[in-house]
C-alpha cells in the first residue's frame, strides 16, 4: 500500500491511496466523522442578552464554531483526575462582552493562550443600547456525540482511469462537453491534463465520441481521498489521528482474540 498526496493546504488534504482496499478507506473516514476528538462550546451561562435573539439560538451558533487547539493538552472530562467536575485540564472557559451597534463575531469571544476560536464567523447583530455578555465553557468532544465536535468532512472515490486509442480524430467535441475541463488539444492530438483526479467519470465525453476513441473508467487499484477540515485541527493532522485510533483499536482487538 502506498500513499501519496495530491493536494495539502491548511483546509484541505487530498490523497492518492495505492492497493488499499475500500473498507480500510471507508473506516478511515467514518474513524474521521466520528471519533478524531476536537473543542467545541458545551454549556453557556449569560450574563445579560439584550440582541434580538434568544439565549438558546446565540448558544447553538457559539457552539458550532470551530476551536483551534492542541488536543493532546486536554482530556476528556469524565476520564478527567478531577471526575467531571471541571477543571483547566478539561474545560476551557471563553468569554464574550460586547455592546451594540454592531455585529458580534467569533473573534470577540476571549480565550486562553492554549486556544483560539476560527475568526470572522458572525454570531448576532447588535443594535443601538444592546448588549451580549456571557461566559462559556469547551470541552473535549466527538462527532458520535454531536456534530459540533466533527473536524472534518471526508471522503473518498475511485481515481478515474483515461484512455485514448488511435482512433481519435481531435475533433475536439469531447473538450467541450467536459465539466470539468480535464481534457484539451495539444499539438493536434487529445491530450488530460494533469488535473485528473478532478475527473467525476461522468462518461459525457464518450457519449459525444463517435469513433469510441475515448474510454473513462474507475481504477479499483487506486483512491482519491479527500479531507476537508472546518478549521479546528489541520487536515493531515486529522487524517493521521484517525490511524492512530483504528491501529489502537485494532491492537485491542488483537488482545481480546
Amino acid at each position: 500500500m502506498k500513499i501519496k498526496t495530491i493536494k495539502k493546504d491548511d483546509k484541505s488534504l487530498n490523497l492518492e491511496l495505492v492497493d488499499m482496499d475500500v473498507s480500510l478507506a471507508n473506516a478511515i473516514r467514518r474513524t474521521i466523522l466520528s471519533e478524531v476528538p476536537t473543542l467545541a462550546v458545551e454549556e453557556v451561562r449569560f450574563i445579560e442578552n439584550t440582541s434580538s435573539l434568544y439565549d438558546e439560538i446565540i448558544a447553538h451558533r457559539i457552539g458550532l464554531i470551530p476551536i483551534k487547539a492542541d488536543i493532546e493538552l486536554f482530556n476528556f472530562r469524565d476520564e478527567c483526575s478531577c471526575k467531571g467536575e471541571g477543571c483547566g485540564n478539561c474545560i476551557v472557559t471563553l468569554t464574550l462582552d460586547k455592546k451594540g451597534p454592531g455585529t458580534v463575531y467569533s473573534n470577540d469571544i476571549r480565550a486562553d493562550s492554549k486556544t483560539k476560536l476560527v475568526e470572522g464567523i458572525p454570531i448576532v447583530k447588535l443594535g443601538n443600547g444592546q448588549k451580549l455578555s456571557l461566559e462559556a465553557d469547551a470541552i473535549l468532544g466527538t462527532g458520535k456525540i454531536h456534530a459540533k465536535w466533527q473536524p472534518a468532512v471526508a471522503s473518498y472515490k475511485y481515481y478515474p482511469k483515461i484512455e485514448i486509442t488511435e482512433k481519435c480524430d481531435s475533433c475536439g467535441e469531447c473538450v467541450e462537453v467536459c465539466p470539468k475541463n480535464i481534457l484539451e488539444i495539444s499539438s493536434e492530438k487529445l491530450k488530460v491534463k494533469k488535473t485528473i483526479p478532478e475527473c467525476i467519470v461522468c462518461s459525457q465525453c464518450m457519449e459525444v465520441c463517435e469513433l469510441d476513441a475515448i474510454k473513462v473508467e474507475d481504477d479499483n487499484r487506486r483512491l482519491i481521498f479527500k479531507v476537508e477540515s472546518i478549521g479546528a485541527l489541520p487536515p493531515h493532522e486529522i487524517f493521521k489521528k484517525s490511524c492512530d485510533i483504528l491501529e489502537s483499536k485494532a491492537k485491542a482487538l488483537s488482545k481480546m482474540l
